[in-house]
């Protein structure tokens, strides 16, 4: 997990100062989102949670949208990641920012749906990227529900956080977490095509995810060795066969040749 840098200059790499305690991630897979959980969208119109989920998976960051570095850093690597996958915004899946800071409303949080769509660049974004905004008790009952930890710092005046985004299935139960501000694009693409059950993707995709496994304590997937000798193994009978076809028609197509040119005399 990546934690703000400005607090982590002045430690040791075996120290967790005072400032960090009880700041990170928990993983809770499987956990409910509070889909009754009520906020205010870029428009500054009130909605539920639950608007943004039925139909399509979801990719879920906690960010607040003053923060001076590391939700920045946060948003961009979203951005990287989510253009790098070969999935539109807005049509396989939908993209959900939740500002934790109270303080924010939706003219900053309109600001940040503007720059993102506008760099993300795709048709469709402006209907599947949300920004929103909403009181301290309704962040902190979606926090709590997807186990991300923070705490105001009054000495500086900014959130002490971690960093990473999480996906949640069209039902809105949290599937995978990825940490840190960089997201490998083919960890997100699997993770969006097993929240929604694998009814997006191409079949070479869903081939390629029957090779890899998501490790939940990693954050990342990894190659099952086993699925892909067995894979390997059926490309390779499949080769096989079909040189052997190819073979059986090369010999017949010879048999022909040799009839025509050499007939047989009565």
């Amino acid at each position: 997990v990546t934690f703000c840098t400005v607090l982590l200059a002045n430690t040791s790499s075996n120290e967790v100062p005072q400032q960090l305690r009880g700041i990170g991630i928990d993983q809770k897979l499987n956990q409910q989102v509070p889909l009754d959980a009520m906020f205010k969208d870029e428009y500054g119109r009130n909605v539920r949670l639950g608007d943004y989920f039925g139909k399509k998976p979801v990719v879920l960051g906690l960010v607040y949208y003053e923060c001076p570095m590391l939700c920045n850093l946060t948003l961009n690597g979203m951005l990287r990641s989510l253009r790098a996958v070969n999935l539109d915004i807005g049509k396989e899946y939908d993209v959900l920012n939740v500002s934790f800071n109270p303080r924010e409303g939706p003219e900053l949080a309109a600001a940040k749906k503007e720059a993102y769509s506008r760099r993300y660049g795709r048709e469709g974004v402006r209907n599947g990227w949300h920004f929103l905004t909403g009181s301290e008790e309704n962040i902190r009952k979606l926090a709590d529900a997807v186990g991300f930890h923070y705490r105001f710092d009054e000495k500086s005046g900014q959130y002490v956080h971690a960093s990473g985004i999480m996906i949640v299935t069209p039902e809105g139960r949290l599937s995978h977490y990825f940490y840190g501000i960089e997201f490998p694009p083919r960890d997100v693409k699997f993770g969006l095509m097993q929240a929604s059950n694998n009814r997006i993707g191409s079949p070479v995709d869903q081939l390629l995810l029957y090779c890899y496994h998501y490790d939940p304590e990693t954050g990342k997937y990894g190659l099952i060795i086993m699925n892909t000798i067995r894979i390997a193994g059926g490309l390779t009978i499949v080769g096989l066969i079909l040189m052997l076809v190819m073979l059986s028609r090369r010999n017949r197509r010879r048999k022909l040749e040799n009839a025509r040119t050499f007939p047989v005399l009565p």
